[in-house]
């Protein structure tokens, strides 16, 4: 056993992409081809963004993951190097390709996104079984639906065990096995996240066929109107959000995500947690890529502490 398990405060069960992006003027048509403007390989994956976000906002953070074994896994370790988190139960599939993401950014700070998950595809339950003493000891596991879900049900299901709060970021939206929502404490849906897993028009009564299913929690981001907190028989918590110009979106959720996770792992209370998560994923936004426009915890409040007071 490592020593480092038992300082770990938040696990994520990772995917571990890199992302080649190219940006546009516009969505592509079929068939169309557009002269990018700027291209950058820049750290990606769900699960590394929400890691990395996690560790700045000043939680202990340790993975779960596989990387491949070309440069593109080599460039992975070498950022949870530099940014402190514990990678002792990241495999290396030493014969695989990584996770790549192709991604277009559009001249409003949209994007579109393509995902090869490569060696993280492989991440098994016995992966899982490796770090069950990091599991056991961390505050909060989370992971998003990048991952194989039996993966992710095993982390939880071990986090249940010992009093571990779970938080999953469902995206991609896939369709998720009855028995893994009982296992989530903590959902972080977009919008359009939301409204797919339950095939519902509004974003209430979505959030309340979650809860039904056993989610303890639906924290839903709404971009610039910020995000809101659902919960059973409790009345909704609305964060509203900030304006800025954005440079682009990518991470925003990741850093959201992670941040929420960092913030819950101290046992903030919701609308600190929230309000912190917020701000740190408005942020992310005034740079382009995912990684580089991540607060720290300090950074956070000090921005906070300039805006002006919501009405």
């Amino acid at each position: 056993m490592d020593a480092k398990d038992t300082a770990v405060t938040v696990v994520c069960v990772a995917s571990w992409n890199v992302d080649l992006i190219a940006h546009i003027a516009k969505p592509l048509r079929r068939g169309e081809t557009q002269l990018a403007n700027a291209f950058e390989r820049l750290p990606g994956g769900k699960g590394s963004n929400a890691a990395i976000a996690a560790a700045r906002m000043g939680a202990q953070v340790g993975l779960i993951a596989r990387v491949g074994g070309d440069d593109f896994g080599q460039m992975g370790l070498d950022l949870w190097q530099r940014e402190g988190i514990h990678h002792a139960h990241v495999v290396r599939g030493e014969n695989e390709v990584n996770g790549t993401a192709l991604i277009l950014v559009y001249a409003d700070g949209d994007n579109s996104i393509a995902v090869y998950p490569g060696a993280g595809a492989n991440l098994t339950p016995d992966h899982v079984l490796a770090a069950q003493t990091m599991l056991a000891s961390a505050k909060v596991v989370m992971a998003s639906c990048e991952v194989p879900v039996q993966a992710t049900q095993l982390a939880f299901e071990v986090a249940r065990q010992h009093g571990v709060l779970t938080l999953l970021n469902p995206a991609p939206a896939i369709d998720i096995p009855d028995a893994l929502w009982s296992l989530v404490d903590v959902l972080t849906p977009n919008e359009e996240e939301l409204l797919k897993l339950t095939n519902k028009d509004t974003l209430d009564v979505a959030a309340e066929v979650l809860l039904s299913r056993g989610v303890g929690a639906v924290v839903v981001t709404l971009g610039a109107q910020g995000c809101a907190l659902y919960r059973r028989q409790e009345a909704v918590i609305h964060i509203p959000g900030h304006v800025l110009t954005v440079q682009d979106t990518i991470g925003a959720g990741d850093t959201f995500t992670g941040a929420l996770a960092a913030n819950l792992s101290i046992a903030c209370e919701w609308p600190e947690a929230l309000s912190l998560a917020n701000a740190a994923a408005a942020m992310s936004t005034q740079a382009q890529g995912a990684v580089s426009a991540m607060p720290s915890r300090d950074q956070v409040q000090a921005w906070l502490a300039r805006q002006p007071a919501h009405a």
